[in-house]
């Protein structure tokens, strides 16, 4: 009984002493905000009215223009961006208004995105989109912000660039930093990089699913989609993805590939676009997560049309030494042809310089398949099936 009552004493007094160790280091985001900085000063850099009135807005950044919305010396941190903009998406593309970031005196972005994709909006749509670093809304994502850190030591500057058929007539805009005189040891610089591509099929066509024969293997992710091709220190933080699929199949068999440092044959990879994604079973609901999410989604026959999916690796990052090439194939074996664009976001050890943006061209939207085009399809498949009069839709 001696012997019981002395151990129980023991682990008594043992998390007893834990207890006091766990109050002064409990874990968690919240845990941040009650820890007191020194040396750190809040600054701002808006579109206030400098007369004093309620023209709180730049106006009239023409077609063509490009126009400085920040530009810091020093050192600091940018902790929010908040962006809204007129006309709407009727006559203003925000798929051709461009965000260029600039760290550290470079005369290279390290951040250069189409607006609308930067902030969690595609295809020049309007819809609500909510994560922990980005959001866009309410009122249909009018309301565009960035909760990312993005680190300078030697000043940045933020760049618009106007490259829509219309004039960008009003801009409302904050940029919140920290202003300080030294940043802490080891703080990377933020990167974000617009990639858009329309994928080819295989020269025996689009047979997801084996609908149409037998389907072979894909083990290099030689004709991968690529949405990241980094060279140099760093870690992946996240990616919003917009496909645009053409045909009512899912466009989502295709696994992810990351290449690591070099590698020639992937060390990381997936099982599939969804579960890349957090997802399973190739959704069509909205969803909202933190890190992940399902904000857009096509409302067409199977999963024909537009779907917009995001990933955070908030608590994973992806890391490399000196290289990261992220890919991803479309459909099963690269077998779909799909409009895709999507935006990496990344952190590395210096401002580097960001692969070749795609071109206005390139970026053009493509038109929704009508219910019209069904019809058609159908009219030419009547037609090889010898056009009977009875013909349904499942013969072979």
């Amino acid at each position: 009984m001696k012997t019981f009552l002395k151990s129980t004493l023991l682990l008594l007094l043992g998390l007893f002493c834990f207890i006091p160790d766990y109050a002064q280091n409990p874990p968690g985001q919240m845990y941040e905000l009650v820890k007191m900085q020194n040396g750190m000063r809040n600054r701002r850099i808006s579109s206030y009215d400098r007369s004093g009135n309620n023209r709180d807005h730049l106006t009239n950044i023409e077609i063509g223009e490009k126009r400085t919305i920040a530009e810091i010396e020093g050192t600091g941190m940018i902790n929010h961006i908040w962006i809204t903009m007129s006309p709407g998406p009727d006559r203003l593309n925000r798929n051709d208004i461009i965000i260029r970031m600039y760290w550290d005196g470079n005369e290279y972005p390290s951040v250069e995105s189409p607006i609308g994709p930067f902030f969690g909006q595609g295809w020049n749509e309007q819809y609500n989109f909510a994560s922990l670093p980005l959001s866009a809304g309410p009122a249909k994502g009018t309301g565009l912000s960035s909760y990312f850190l993005m680190p300078f030591a030697k000043g940045t500057k933020i760049e618009i660039e106007n490259q829509s058929e219309h004039r960008i007539e009003c801009f409302y805009f904050y940029v919140d930093y920290y202003e300080t005189k030294k940043l802490p040891a080891g703080l990377g610089r933020f990167h974000a990089w617009y990639n858009h591509n329309l994928t080819e099929a295989l020269p025996q066509g689009e047979n997801e699913w084996a609908v149409t024969g037998a389907q072979g293997e894909n083990k290099s992710g030689a004709r991968n989609y690529v949405f990241a091709d980094i060279k140099g220190k760093g870690h992946f933080v996240g990616i919003n993805y917009y496909v645009h699929c053409p045909t009512p199949m899912w466009y989502g068999e295709g696994d992810d590939m990351w290449f690591i440092d070099g590698e020639t044959t992937p060390s990381l990879i997936g099982t599939g676009t969804e579960d890349f994604f957090n997802t399973s079973w190739c959704p069509k609901e909205e969803f909202y997560h933190p890190y992940f999410g399902y904000p857009r989604v096509n409302n067409d026959v199977g999963w024909l049309g537009r779907t917009h999916v995001y990933r955070f690796f908030i608590n994973d990052p992806v890391y490399f030494e000196t290289s990261l090439k992220a890919t991803v194939e479309s459909g099963h074996e690269n077998n779909l042809t799909l409009d895709l664009a999507t935006v990496a976001y990344w952190y590395q050890s210096e401002a580097c310089k960001l692969p070749s943006a795609p071109s206005k061209e390139q970026r053009k939207l493509k038109k929704l398949i009508s219910v019209e085009d069904i019809h058609r399809w159908r009219h030419e498949w009547r037609k090889n099936m010898g056009n009977s009069p009875t013909l349904w839709g499942d013969e072979r």
